[in-house]
C-alpha cells in the first residue's frame, strides 16, 4: 500500500503536552528496551568515521528520543568520542535538560526553536533525525535533506515505523504496554496516572499515533526516490539508504545517510 499523511494527534498544536510528553517519554523507552540504539550506532559511527565528524545536531528531538543511548553506544561499542546537541521546533528544554543531566555533559539542549529546514549556520555536525521523517510530508522532507546538503553537512535518519503487519500487529498491544511502562516513565508526571488508569486517554493516543506513523512511514524505495529529487550542486553528495533488523525482533529500522564527497 502506499504512504497515507494521516494527521497524528502529536503534532496537533492543540494537543496537551502534559499527554505529548507522555507519548515521547514513552517512546524513547521503548526505543532503549528495543535495542533500537544498537542497531543505529554502527551505521552513524561508519558516517561519522568518513567525515570526521564528532557532533550531532539531533533535530526533531521530541523527548531526546535515543540520542543519549546512541552517544554512550557510539563510545562504548564504536570507540567514537562524541557530543550531542538536542534542538526542536518547540523544544521542551525542561524534559530534555532532565534528560541530557546523566550524559555527564555529552548531551546538551539548544533552547531555541530550530526548523529542521532551515538549520542556523552556526550549528554544524552530524544531523540526525531519529523516528521523525514521517512526520514530515515529501516536499517538507525534501527540504530537510535539501537544507544538509546546502550547508555541506552530513545527515543520517533513522525510522522504526514501517507500513508492514508485525508493526500495525505491535500496535494493537501497545495500550496494554503503556500501561504497564507508564511507572517507569521519566522524567515522570503524576498527571500520566490519571490518564493512563482511571481516563485512559494516553494509551489510546500511544496507539492512534501508532497506527498513523506506520501509514506515514517513508519505505526506502521511496527516500531513494526522495533523495533522486535533491540538488547536489558542485560539491556532490553521496546517499545511502538500507534497512536494519533490531536485534532478533521482526522489526527494522529504515535509514538515510548523506554525506558531502570528499573535497565538496
Amino acid at each position: 500500500m502506499g504512504r497515507l499523511h494521516l494527521f497524528e494527534l502529536e503534532d496537533q498544536p492543540w494537543f496537551p503536552a502534559v499527554l505529548r510528553n507522555a507519548g515521547t517519554a514513552y517512546l524513547r523507552l521503548a526505543a532503549d528496551m528495543t535495542g533500537q540504539p544498537a542497531s543505529m550506532a554502527p551505521k552513524i559511527a561508519e558516517l561519522l568515521r568518513a567525515t570526521g565528524v564528532r557532533r550531532l545536531i539531533d533535530l526533531c528531538s521530541g523527548g531526546a528520543g535515543p540520542v543519549p543511548a546512541v552517544v554512550a553506544q557510539l563510545k562504548a561499542d564504536e570507540d567514537i568520542e562524541v557530543t550531542a546537541l538536542l534542538t526542536d521546533l518547540y523544544p521542551n528544554v525542561k524534559t530534555l535538560e532532565a534528560v541530557a543531566q546523566g550524559s555527564r555533559g555529552a548531551v546538551t539542549v539548544h533552547p531555541e526553536s530550530v526548523d529542521a529546514t532551515r538549520v542556523p549556520a552556526s550549528l554544524t555536525g552530524c544531523r540526525t533525525l531519529f523516528n521523525a521523517l514521517h512526520h514530515f510530508r515529501p516536499e517538507a522532507a525534501r527540504g530537510i535533506l535539501q537544507d544538509a546538503v546546502d550547508a555541506n553537512q552530513p545527515i543520517a535518519v533513522f525510522d522504526v515505523p514501517e507500513r508492514s503487519a508485525p508493526w500495525f500487529l505491535g500496535i494493537l498491544f501497545s495500550p496494554l504496554v503503556f500501561a504497564l511502562a507508564c511507572p517507569f516513565l521519566r522524567p515522570f508526571d503524576w498527571r500520566w496516572i490519571v490518564f493512563t488508569y482511571l481516563i485512559p486517554i494516553i494509551p489510546l493516543f500511544v496507539m492512534w499515533d501508532g497506527m498513523v506513523s506506520g501509514l506515514r512511514a517513508y519505505s526506502q524505495p521511496e527516500l531513494d526516490a526522495l533523495t533522486a529529487t535533491v540538488t547536489s550542486g558542485d560539491s556532490g553528495y553521496r546517499w545511502e539508504t538500507g534497512r536494519i533488523q533490531i536485534g532478533k525482533q521482526p522489526a527494522h529500522v529504515t535509514y538515510l545517510l548523506g554525506r558531502p564527497q570528499p573535497g565538496g
